[in-house]
């Protein structure tokens, strides 16, 4: 079973924020994992295997900052698993990342559509798409929260969807079908909404 997490804001590290909360849904079991930072630019790091892969990715030679981030535990649906196939996923130019449970039914007529209008695909999972179905409508000179919309208004199947952009220090998300929880730390009380 899959497990998301994002966080937004504040003073705290979100790559030890976004790792303590994969720590707390290791249980659901997964077979790869991975987050991706948004600042100026996103950084992903994923790995087939363990959480503990990850934190010693994480933990090499690289700055890794920023003011939000996603989190993805996966147990692979479509695509074997692989770093490759672990998420987050991103767009071709990286300036949006996507974590994702759930199935998205329409993937295929959507990957070959945009295909047709030159976005290359690399991954095997269903979740590929979605980033860069968002970066398509991004290009129509949407805002982030509109192309996310609207992307999201093409997407058949059930899901629970998180992603971040480029400069851009908030975490979107949506459900169809699936569960989806909100926390909201209010000068340190933590509650769902």
């Amino acid at each position: 079973m899959c497990g998301i997490i994002g966080y937004a804001g504040g003073d705290v590290d979100p790559v030890q924020t976004l790792l303590t909360g994969l720590s707390k849904l290791v249980y659901r079991g997964y077979d790869s994992t991975g987050l991706a930072v948004a600042n100026s630019n996103i950084h992903v790091v994923k790995r087939e295997d363990d959480l503990d892969a990850l934190k010693r990715a994480v933990e090499e030679p690289f700055e890794l900052t920023g003011t939000a981030g996603i989190g993805h535990t996966r147990w692979s649906t479509h695509g074997k698993p692989s770093d490759d196939n672990a998420h987050p996923h991103t767009d071709c130019k990286d300036r949006v990342a996507v974590v994702h449970n759930g199935i998205i039914e329409n993937y295929q007529s959507l990957r070959d559509e945009l295909r047709s209008v030159d976005h290359e695909f690399e991954r095997e999972t269903d979740t590929e798409v979605v980033p860069h179905l968002i970066s398509h409508h991004f290009k129509e000179n949407l805002s982030p929260k509109l192309a996310f919309r609207r992307a999201v208004e093409e997407l058949e199947g059930s899901y629970a969807i998180a992603a971040i952009f480029e400069d851009r220090d908030e975490v979107m998300v949506t459900r169809r079908d699936s569960s989806l929880v909100l926390g909201v730390d209010d000068g340190g009380d933590v509650r769902g909404e």
